[in-house]
């Protein structure tokens, strides 16, 4: 037999990496499109009048309409994703995000039309890789290390933004305004990300739940077990596996509709709290810094295209490396409740005093460097991204994979993107006028959000260290003695038929192979013959 594998989560952080490189997109474009719009050449290329209204309509325009795209994505993503499951979905969603990217690396000047279309396409890829991507990570991830491994959207996200800064300011510091590549380059980078997923796919395995809601029992094992790098017959595999099928035979035997799941008892208030947490996590203040950065900086003090995308670049370090360090040792460490809590909390604080600040020391429009007051904004500003990454960063989008069904999940993170999406929209759309119009009060606005925000993270259920399928205990859909029973009996199922299947089963191994010879999928080999529904407890 094979020995025990050193790093046991290897499968699942792989398949993590490849189904975030489309959310890694999710990072760029967000941090991408702020930056292309504030450089000049951009401006003049595209005929945008030399206006502060019309500046920050373009801006609002070309960051929004992707949230668009993304939002209708998401209404649509969860029939694909049921459909057709979490690979092939993401296959075709990433698709979009290619040709979409395409799409806005084309035009050199004139009209925005392409850009407008690129971005809503793929945004449209990107809407729908986000309502997929953090059900499946989960669904495949074990549940005491849940957390971190699907935190890792949030690490990716911080990724794409960081590189986005960076390479705005790059373009705009070596190459010419008036060459077309000040646009070209940062879109059309997105097409490298895009296809490393695709190859990628090829190489990762269907989640185990979804295989065992549609009735595919012996694929649903052994892609369990290539996951956790053990064999079929240990303990903790068959344990989970009677776990995934106690919930999959109930919603089978159940008959239940779409409509009868979601009126269960404990499903509306999942949906409400993916509601509020996504409806938060927009209005904090952080996405306003990520889309605008530049005019954010500037309003504090940080005159001019390049010191404005040096600082929001700055920025962008400090968030990656916070949700960097949150992921690793903070999610699993204290829970999702205390560190949304905390986060909040955090944020409140340091915003009321940013906004307190700018009012008393308002910066020099004609000054041709940061005031010491600027500089302490900035380092406020820095300071708030660390204490947003450590909760209301990553910990909605852990929340939010983990809290529903299997019978659910894929319309639950769906809605959960789609209203993430929606506000996106919203908060694009009403940014740009809100620096001009709000000035200081802005950050007072958002300050006052955050404290509402601690409330909210102080009535939720903290799910740490629960299986998927103890959520509905937790909710209170099924009662805890009774899921222990039909988990019981569903153990002692798949060991009688593990035993049944004798030294063939028994022999495959962690890395989805034998002992023997052979491969995970290679059924002549490895039959499985009596895994089915009607064998003797």
């Amino acid at each position: 037999m094979a020995s025990a594998p050193t790093f046991i989560n290897l499968h699942v952080y792989f398949l993590a990496l490849v189904a975030y490189c489309g959310i890694f997109l999710f990072g760029w474009e967000t941090g991408v499109a702020g930056g292309v719009v504030s450089q000049p050449g951009f401006r003049t290329a595209f005929r945008v009048p030399n206006t502060k209204k019309a500046h920050d309509a373009v801006s609002a325009n070309v960051v929004s309409v992707l949230q668009a795209g993304a939002f209708f994505a998401s209404l649509c993503a969860w029939f694909v994703n049921d459909r057709l499951g979490r690979r092939w979905s993401l296959f075709i969603f990433n698709a979009f995000i290619f040709l979409g990217s395409v799409l806005q690396t084309i035009p050199a000047s004139g009209s925005l039309a392409l850009i407008y279309a690129g971005r809503a396409i793929a945004g449209f890829g990107v809407g729908g890789v986000s309502s997929i991507a953090p059900g499946f990570v989960a669904e495949c991830s074990p549940a005491n290390a849940r957390g971190r491994i699907t935190g890792l959207f949030q690490i990716v996200v911080a990724l794409g933004v960081l590189l986005s800064y960076f390479t705005n300011y790059g373009v705009s510091k070596h190459i010419a305004q008036s060459d077309p590549r000040i646009h070209r380059v940062p879109f059309g980078l997105q097409l490298v990300p895009s296809g490393l997923m695709a190859i990628g796919l090829i190489f990762v395995k269907e989640s185990p739940r979804w295989l065992a809601r549609k009735g595919k029992r012996e694929q649903s094992l052994k892609n369990l077990a290539f996951l956790r790098r053990k064999p079929v017959h240990d303990d903790e595999v068959i344990l989970e596996f009677a776990e995934i099928e106690a919930s999959a035979k109930e919603e089978i035997e159940g008959r239940f509709t779409l409509f009868q799941a979601l009126k269960q008892k404990g499903t509306p208030i999942r949906f409400l709290i993916a509601f509020g947490l996504f409806v938060f996590q927009q209005w904090a203040g952080q996405n306003s810094v990520n889309y605008f950065g530049p005019q954010i900086f500037q309003s504090i003090g940080y005159n001019g295209t390049t010191p404005a995308l040096l600082a929001t670049g700055v920025y962008g370090v400090v968030k990656f490396v916070a949700t960097l360090v949150s992921v690793s040792f903070g999610i699993e460490r204290f829970g999702r409740r205390w560190s949304l809590l905390g986060s909040a909390a955090g944020m409140g604080i340091l915003f009321y005093i940013l906004g307190a600040l700018l009012k008393t020391y308002p910066p020099d429009v004609n000054a041709t460097s940061p005031s010491s007051a600027s500089k302490g904004m900035a380092g406020l500003l820095y300071i708030y991204c660390i204490a947003y990454s450590f909760g209301w960063g990553p910990v909605p989008w852990v929340v939010v994979s983990e809290i529903f069904n299997n019978r659910t999940r894929a319309h639950g993170v769906a809605f959960a993107s789609a209203t993430q999406w929606l506000f996106n929209f919203s908060l694009s759309q009403a940014t740009p006028r809100m620096v001009t119009a709000l000035g200081w009060k802005l950050f007072i606005f958002f300050a006052s959000i955050n404290m509402v925000m601690i409330v909210f993270s102080y009535l939720l259920p903290e799910t740490k260290g629960k299986s998927l399928e103890e959520m509905d205990v937790l909710f209170g859909t099924i009662d805890a003695s009774e899921q222990r029973q039909k988990v019981e009996q569903e153990e002692r199922v798949i060991e009688h038929q593990l035993a049944a299947d004798g030294e063939n089963m028994l022999d495959y191994t962690a890395d989805g192979g034998s002992s023997k010879g052979g491969s995970a999928d290679d059924k002549d080999r490895h039959p499985v013959s009596t895994m089915t529904k009607d064998a003797a407890p």
